[in-house]
């Protein structure tokens, strides 16, 4: 029995629910057409006990659920039970921090939209460093340099093969913001004119010009499953990340996000946007 499920699991144990609810069925009843006590569904639900993709189609079957796509994606998430990177930071960082690595590592397209900063995975170690140095309460230096490795780490979706495909929208004022002074913001502005020159990541600017917009308020962080009902939106709170898998928040994000795209300049367009701002360091 699991005693700290990873998102991952907790998200399987969701979706499962979902089916049963869907289904009109109590997880007593649901237990009793697989032979097995309600305490085995909860647990399973609840992600503290581990299941296997037969069993999962087993009871996607006596769910009555026919979206054959939903059920085989839901069942490929029991399948990767290796320890990723991120394991070697499970007493040293918090778990929520784990978890967004760990839904990087299996989304299959990843979407951003910043204001203040410049995204996580497209941060330098120096401009990272500088982000983490500003943190309320201090973070002591060790812990700095903790945070700052597995950023970078985090990093990895973009050069494996194949690359996890990217779009970032980032409006003008976090590429003029100077963190760690002109120095570190030239080597990151570089940074990201080299990342959007790959084929797999898409930059977009949104200039002062643009004038409103939606999700002004708030960053957004949203990753693509293998079916649009295993997307997952991450909220970058002060305190940690925050997870959202509901259909109603995940339609919300997604109209956010293609507005947001809407705003900004092309790619292209984003390019020479960037180089503009880079001469007046």
């Amino acid at each position: 029995m699991r005693t700290n499920p990873t998102g991952r699991q907790l998200r399987l144990g969701t979706e499962l629910r979902k089916l049963r609810e869907c289904a009109g069925l109590t997880a007593t009843e649901a237990g009793q057409l697989l032979g097995a006590k309600q305490t085995l569904i909860s647990n399973i639900e609840a992600g503290r006990a581990g299941v296997s993709a037969e069993r999962v189609r087993t009871l996607a079957c006596h769910y009555d659920c026919t979206d054959k796509a939903l059920v085989e994606a839901v069942a490929d998430m029991t399948g990767d039970r290796s320890r990723g990177w991120w394991e070697e930071y499970r007493e040293i960082l918090p778990a929520a921090l784990l978890d967004l690595a760990e839904l990087e590592h299996h989304a299959m397209r990843l979407r951003t939209a910043v204001t203040v900063h410049v995204p996580g995975l497209f941060q330098t170690t120096d401009y990272a460093r500088e982000i983490f140095r500003q943190a309320v309460p201090d973070l002591p230096p060790p812990d700095v340099e903790h945070r700052v490795s597995f950023r970078i780490k985090r990093q990895t979706v973009l050069y494996r093969e194949p690359p996890t495909s990217q779009q970032v929208i980032i409006h003008e004022a976090a590429l003029r913001m100077r963190f760690g002074g002109p120095q570190v913001t030239r080597a990151q502005l570089k940074y990201l004119l080299e990342m959007n020159e790959r084929d797999h990541i898409a930059i977009h600017v949104i200039p002062f010009a643009a004038g409103t917009f939606a999700g002004s308020g708030q960053s957004v962080y949203y990753a693509e499953g293998p079916v649009p009902q295993l997307d997952t939106v991450n909220l970058d709170q002060s305190h940690g990340p925050v997870f959202l898998d509901t259909e109603a928040q995940l339609s919300k994000y997604r109209v956010t996000l293609d507005r947001l795209e809407a705003a900004a300049l092309t790619p292209e367009e984003s390019q020479r946007f960037i180089h503009t701002i880079l001469k007046d360091l």
